[in-house]
């Protein structure tokens, strides 16, 4: 079962990743366990996206009390999990606004953005140069492949936005 699982994935996923020949069905806590009922332990969470383990109680109980009130709404909108979201950031951080992304991607994106904005503020026209280190990875959009300090993920994309330079990590 899990290896035609695979066969069918590999047909019709995207080969964006090279993925692991298992295919997951559950987990709980820092585990994981697959089509064959092998356990793993997890030390990808989520690839660092989402590190809250699986099946945790107290999340679980949050995700579905706020889906059975309000499970998605624009931005357009004042949200109350989300100005309490916010206020906690900013209250546990040095900025002073929040901004919630959907995605890493979206998030490095807003990054570049919002520094090229504060540059172009601050100093005017000519300071944009964005540093990432070698061997990166920010994301598979246009300005996060060219932040990424890996040529192989941008061959075949150029060309790629100007003003992203690559230093070695120390």
């Amino acid at each position: 079962m899990q290896d035609e699982m695979i066969e069918k994935g590999r047909q019709y996923l995207a080969n964006t990743y090279n993925r692991f020949p298992i295919a997951i069905t559950k987990g709980e806590g820092c585990w994981i366990w697959d089509m064959n009922g092998r356990r793993y332990l997890d030390f990808l969470s989520g690839i660092a996206v989402c590190n809250l383990g699986h099946v945790h109680k107290d999340v679980l109980e949050g995700l579905t009390t706020q889906a059975g009130k309000l499970f998605h709404i624009s931005n357009l909108f004042f949200i109350e999990p989300q100005v309490k979201a916010a206020e906690i950031l900013v209250q546990h951080s040095f900025g002073d606004k929040v901004f919630f992304c959907n995605s890493g991607a979206e998030a490095n994106e807003a990054a570049i953005k919002l520094a090229r904005r504060y540059s172009w503020t601050k100093y005017g026209k000519g300071r944009h140069e964005i540093i990432s280190m070698e061997n990166s990875f920010h994301g598979r959009t246009l300005a996060t492949l060219t932040a990424t300090g890996q040529t192989k993920f941008h061959e075949g994309f150029e060309p790629l936005l100007e003003g992203f330079s690559y230093v070695p990590i120390m």
